[in-house]
């Protein structure tokens, strides 16, 4: 123990500094673990630029609005208790077709935010009709301010997203720790990789975490430590 003190010691007068890097978690949205209908996988051109070719919607058409059934179901792995943050890539084409519906249990509790309209869960999706990263917020009667999930137990989670207006698309989920930033250059979001695609489809029995896509490891090595 000494000794290691001492190492420390060294390497602070040295000028290094030792960070603890951010928990990062890249999903495609169309391997979620359970989709209900109408919420459904699309390849067609209408979401041309997805994230290996496919995203998830309930199909419609924009300036209709409507939707309000079907969901789409992620179960997530969490290492280390914590506050994160989630962003989407999205496509909005306009105010009948940008917002879902966002719960993650146990987080949030076992509520159906489609049954209750409760704004707390409902996410304001940034407008565009291109593919673009937006911060998952709470769309509330007086603003829209970013949401933190405060995970107090590691394990396992359930991230259910869940159609408010149809035609409102979503191809790619970020979850990370970094809660502090405010753009996606800041928060290091990126698509799914390959080796993403792969754990998630293995149901993250792989390698499961990313730290600053620098540090990857085992659940299997985590749960032996």
């Amino acid at each position: 123990m000494k000794k290691k003190l001492i190492i420390l010691a060294l390497l602070f007068c040295a000028g290094f500094i030792i960070e603890a890097k951010d928990i990062e978690i890249a999903l495609e949205a169309e391997l979620a673990q359970r989709i209900e209908e109408p919420m459904k996988i699309d390849d067609s051109n209408k979401g041309k630029g997805a994230s290996n070719g496919k995203f998830i919607w309930m199909e419609g058409k924009p300036a209709v609005g409507g939707g309000g059934k079907g969901w789409a179901e992620f179960d997530i792995p969490i290492q280390k208790k914590g506050k994160y943050a989630i962003w989407g890539r999205v496509l909005a084409w306009d105010g009948n077709s940008d917002s879902f519906w966002v719960t993650w249990k146990p987080a949030d509790p076992d509520e159906d935010a489609q049954a209750t309209q409760n704004t707390k869960f409902r996410w304001a999706v940034q407008q565009g009709p291109e593919w673009h990263w937006d911060r998952v917020n709470a769309w509330l009667d007086g603003g829209t301010p970013e949401r933190e999930w405060d995970i107090k137990t590691d394990g396992e989670t359930v991230l259910r997203i869940a159609v408010r207006e149809d035609a409102t698309m979503l191809d790619a989920l970020f979850i990370t720790s970094n809660i502090k930033a405010k753009d996606p250059a800041g928060a290091n979001v990126r698509e799914p990789t390959k080796k993403d695609q792969e754990i998630q489809k293995k149901g993250f029995g792989g390698l499961a975490v990313d730290s600053n896509g620098k540090i990857s490891t085992t659940w299997s090595i985590l749960k032996n430590q």
